[in-house]
Order: structure tokens, then sequence, then C-alpha cells
């Protein structure tokens, strides 16, 4: 019997499965646009009132400067989405939802939906999203199930807006090898866990083991992942990281044996590989370990204004790197600063001491629905009851 996933974090509803039937490739693209629908047929030439059934025929007829709209509904292929030719920096190739449309793309019928305990997933059938083109944007799907949700390779100038990639058998977005300018903006990634090495290797969001200059995360929520919130293990250029939450990261909510999930909410990097990251206006919190974490990547880092609370390990631990740390706060952790010789600051709660009233610890707001732009909802959860200017801000 085929191992099945737990749905973590909010509960989304179901739509019907339809498995797009592939046909002969005979359709030219239309000028500028591509449709794809679950009723649609890849006998017909792409347009709204005849669209096509299956993503990968859109994406392989895309030149650059097309969209594909997806149709909402569920697409359920049995193999993933490859995402290998180049857009241009005039002419980037979208793929994206019709409107506001709700488009999920469930990856279960795939290979390694999961991998054995121990097993591999070949590099090119990892990601129900495969990506090694540049000049790409994804924008407003739902990526479900997949081995990986997104797995991007040498990827280049890619936009990934407002997706959400939840209850993957490996990370829900994935970036490594020789990756720059990329921008992951308002992503929500939840629920992924990796069966395969138990627990250790699924992140919400992971750009690791590469370089490139220019990736910035923003408005990111990362939560109920197997392994961290957020991973850059190994990537050995600086990534710039705000305003974005992490959350309920490295428990076991999957029942999976020998569970060596790690825990933390923002970890940026490991095994010595410097890089000089920076963090600026982001919470973690409730988190199995530590909250903001060197993990021994010894740059030098920038944390400005960033709040950990409640995290039974460190709140921030950045003993083993030469950091700064300014203006954050961090409230109810195990232990709340390990600085050790080299890392500094100023401004932060432990350099202004006394005692921190929280105006809020409710996190219904800040983690419910977005706004109509994608944005994180205004709320005052884990700020300074006295109002001072410390920590992250969502207001």
């Amino acid at each position: 019997m085929k191992w099945k996933p737990f749905t973590a974090g909010i509960l989304l509803a179901a739509s019907a499965v339809v498995v797009p039937a592939a046909g002969p490739a005979t359709a030219a693209p239309p000028a500028a646009a591509l449709f794809v629908a679950t009723n649609g047929n890849d006998d017909n030439p792409g347009t709204l009132a005849a669209p096509l059934a299956s993503i990968q025929r859109a994406v392989d007829l895309a030149q650059p400067g097309h969209t594909i709209y997806l149709r909402g509904g569920t697409y359920a292929p049995s193999s993933n989405i490859q995402l290998l030719a180049d857009g241009t920096s005039s002419q980037p190739i979208t793929l994206r939802n019709h409107r506001n449309e709700r488009v999920i793309i469930d990856g279960e019928n795939m290979p390694h939906t999961p991998a054995p305990v121990g097993g591999s997933i070949p590099r090119p059938q990892r990601g129900a999203i495969h990506i090694e083109g540049d000049w790409w944007r994804l924008i407003g799907l739902e990526i479900i199930n997949g081995p990986y949700g997104i797995f991007g390779l040498d990827v280049n100038n890619g936009v990934f807006e407002r997706l959400v990639t939840r209850d993957n058998y490996e990370s829900g977005l994935h970036i490594q090898g020789s990756s720059s300018n990329n921008q992951i903006i308002n992503l929500d990634a939840y629920g992924n866990r990796d069966p395969r090495k138990n627990g250790e290797s699924a992140d919400g969001l992971a750009i690791k083991e590469g370089s490139g200059t220019g990736n910035v995360v923003r408005g990111a929520r990362l939560w109920n992942n197997s392994d961290d919130g957020l991973d850059y293990w190994m990537f050995s250029s600086p990534i710039r990281t705000e305003a974005s939450l992490a959350w309920g990261n490295g428990f076991n909510r999957w029942n999976l044996p020998d569970y060596t999930g790690d825990g933390n909410g923002f970890k940026l990097g490991g095994n010595q590989v410097a890089a000089d990251h920076t963090v600026r206006n982001s919470m973690a919190w409730n988190n199995a370990v530590g909250g903001f974490i060197d993990n021994n990547n010894p740059g030098q880092h920038r944390i400005e204004r960033n709040t950990a609370w409640n995290n039974p390990g460190a709140g921030f631990d950045f003993s083993r790197s030469t950091s700064t740390l300014t203006g954050n706060l961090a409230v109810g952790n195990g232990t709340n600063v390990s600085l050790g010789a080299n890392s500094h600051g100023s401004g932060n709660s432990w350099d202004l001491g006394g005692s921190w009233s929280l105006a809020s610890t409710n996190p219904a707001t800040i983690t419910g629905p977005r706004t109509a732009t994608g944005a994180i909802p205004s709320s005052t959860f884990l700020r300074p009851a006295n109002k001072a200017p410390v920590g992250a801000c969502f207001q």
C-alpha cells in the first residue's frame, strides 16, 4: 500500500483529480498565450475556448514572451513537469493560474512519492515541477505530493510568486547549483517531509549547495516542515531574506521512524561554507529547536529587526560566525541569544535589558489568509507591548 501523507497546517478543500490524457503534438502555439484546462485536449490550439489538456504540452510549445494560463482544477500527471527552455530578460516565460482560479498540481502519481528509506531520486525526476530554464515566472500555483514540490537546478532570473508548496515528499521549493537573481515572493510552504531520509532533508524553502548572487526571499511563510523552515545549507553566496515567518518546523507529525529533523526556523548555511546572508523583519517561533541560526556558516551575517519567541533552543545562535545583530527581539526561548566570541550588535532586547511583554501571542491573523495582493496580514503578533522599535513588525 502506498504511504499516504499527513496534511499539515490549514486544511484545503479537495478538488476532483483529472489526469490529463496526452494527445498528438500537432497544435501550433498562439502568438502570446497558451491555455490549459482539465477538460482540454492536446489536439486543441491552446486558446481560451479550446485549451490544451497537459501542462507539459503547453510548456513544450511555449516560446520566450509566452504566458501559459492554467484554468482552475487539479492536474495529476504521471511524470513531472520539466521547464528546460529559457526565456529572455525582455521576454520571460510565465506559468500561472488564470485570473484567481485555484490550480493544484498533484504529484502523487509521479515516481518517488515517496522514495524508500535510504533511497535516492534521480535528479531529473526531482520536483513535481523541475526547472532548469532561466527567465521563468511561476505565479499563483499550488504544488502538492511531489518528489520535491519545485526543484530548480542552475536556475537564474526566476520569479516564484504567490506559490503554495505543501505535503510534498521532500522540500517544498528547492534551488541549488549555479543560481542567481531569483525572487521568491509570498511563498507558503508547509507540511513537507522526506520519509527516505527520516525527516532530515525536507525544508519549506531550501537554497542549497551552490552559489549565485542576487537571490531574494520576501514574504515567505514556512511551517510544519520535517526539517527546517528555511535552509541555506552550503550555499556560498549572499541571500537576502525579508518579512518572512517560520514556525512549527522539526516535529515528527508523520510518525516517521528514526526521526532526524533539525527543527530550526531560519538556518543560514552549514559545513563551514561562508556566505554573508541578511535577514530582516522576520519571525521564528515554536520550532522544535531554534529560531535563527548560523549553523557553522562563518560568514558576516546582518540580522536586523527580527523576533524569536518560544523556541526551546536558542532564539538567535550566531556563535560560529562574525555577525552583526541589530534591533532584534528574543523572548521566552531556551537561550535567547548565543553570540560566541566574534558576533556583536546593538539595540537588541538583550542589550536593552529588562523584561519584555508582548502585545499579542495569538498568531491567528498573521498565519491566516493572505491579503488580496498576497501579502502577510497586518498583526500585532509578537510586537513589544511598550511599542519599542525592536523586533519584526507586520503592521
